[in-house]
């Protein structure tokens, strides 16, 4: 039986839908892994509040289940309203990803076993109820080489202290 997870988001307006089957081909073998940056992503999101590489979504053949796996400490996802720091979170259908401003929504997932909502595949601290800002969050670019944040706008132009492209750049929340 074939396991497959289906992903719907809008992205500049544009409504898009991605299908991922387990064991399917990809840049890292065994998992889809979703952000900014082309060279390392399977499904690449342009919006600067994305990471460069920002999750990887698995099946996990022992517990026949999708996962999501948080791949920046600076820019977590939030899963179905909770902030994903280091554990993996099962997938279910109709459950929410948070990738800065893009929102992912878990549309169906077939073959898989049936489990009790909300089961995490591997524990870890307990994770704070997750609370959405009260205002628009504010986002910065990392540069890869001199570390230095740079606002959004000068992802095409590069990073104005040692002139690195930015399109790798790690996406950081700046503090109010």
């Amino acid at each position: 039986m074939i396991n497959q997870l289906t992903l719907k988001w809008t992205e500049a307006g544009v409504h898009q839908t991605q299908t991922i089957q387990n064991g399917q081909p990809s840049k890292n073998p065994e998992t889809v892994r979703i952000g900014r940056d082309p060279a390392k992503c399977d499904i690449v999101l342009s919006h600067p509040s994305v990471s460069g590489l920002h999750i990887e979504i698995f099946f996990d053949q022992e517990l026949q289940q999708f996962g999501v796996r948080n791949l920046r400490q600076s820019n977590p996802p939030v899963v179905d309203g909770k902030i994903l720091a280091l554990e993996n979170v099962k997938l279910n259908s109709g459950s929410r990803i948070h990738l800065g401003q893009v929102e992912l929504e878990v549309v169906s997932v077939s073959g898989a076993a049936v489990a009790k909502p909300q089961t995490v595949l591997l524990s870890g601290p307990p994770i704070p109820a997750y609370s959405p800002p009260t205002g628009p969050s504010q986002y910065g670019l990392q540069c890869p080489k001199c570390s230095r944040i740079s606002p959004y706008a000068q992802l095409n132009a590069g990073c104005p202290w040692c002139g690195t492209s930015l399109a790798a750049a790690a996406s950081v929340v700046l503090s109010p």
